[in-house]
């Protein structure tokens, strides 16, 4: 048990105390944002699932990769909170009130948006490509895959598990999390699995710009630091 406890302490040590203290001053007014999206999310559901919303909801924001680019990129904000006709809508509503809350205070409001649609736009470019690819390719996608809706928040709340795990150290949750995805994907073979990894390319990217910004702007403090002689 103590070695669990200090393997806890060491993945996800840092991670605790940022959050901790914001949610004990103050619990939700920590976390405006997230609970903004949470309650889009479940009003996006509840409109979608009336006869006279599902048509509204899928022109504002289903993006599918038959469309337009222009008006994909048009529809993509606002499908990071389309949760999918499939699947439970309280799943996503709690995966993002726990992944998108932590990256509210972790990161700030903006900085959670940005990520989350980087991580949804990879997955929507991807699809694209993904067709164009073929069937047969390794990760190519089937003419009919153009039809389907892309994944809703689930990407979104991927790819900032991802960065989070990379930012405050929690690789192995990090790991376990593209693992998963990796899982799902050669299980079910299916649109949605293969946006999550392209999700996750995509955050990826963002954390390794983010490791070369940091490398450099550490470069010339360095320099600074040490004594010239004579």
């Amino acid at each position: 048990m103590r070695t669990l406890a200090r393997w806890a302490r060491a993945e996800w040590g840092l991670l605790h105390v940022t959050v901790r203290e914001p949610l004990l001053k103050r619990p939700w007014r920590a976390i405006p944002m997230t609970l903004g999206a949470v309650g889009l999310t479940a009003l996006l559901q509840f409109v979608q699932n009336q006869s006279w919303g599902f048509r509204l909801v899928q022109n504002i924001g289903a993006v599918r990769a038959e469309d337009p680019l222009w008006l994909g990129l048009l529809r993509t904000p606002l499908s990071l909170f389309v949760p999918a006709l499939d699947l439970p809508v309280w799943g996503a509503l709690a995966q993002l009130l726990f992944v998108f809350g932590i990256a509210e205070i972790c990161l700030g409001w903006w900085r959670t948006l940005t990520i989350a649609y980087v991580a949804t736009l990879a997955g929507t470019l991807y699809a694209r490509v993904g067709i164009m690819l073929g069937p047969h390719a390794p990760m190519g996608l089937s003419g009919a895959d153009a039809q389907v809706v892309d994944t809703g928040p689930s990407a979104a709340v991927v790819g900032l598990a991802v960065y989070l795990g990379w930012r405050y150290g929690a690789y192995v949750t990090a790991a376990g999390v593209v693992t998963a995805m990796v899982v799902e994907m050669l299980l079910k073979e299916n649109l949605a699995g293969k946006e999550h990894l392209a999700a996750i390319a995509g955050v990826t990217a963002l954390c390794g710009a983010a490791a070369l910004r940091h490398r450099h702007g550490q470069q010339p403090q360095r320099r600074a630091r040490t004594p010239i002689r004579p």
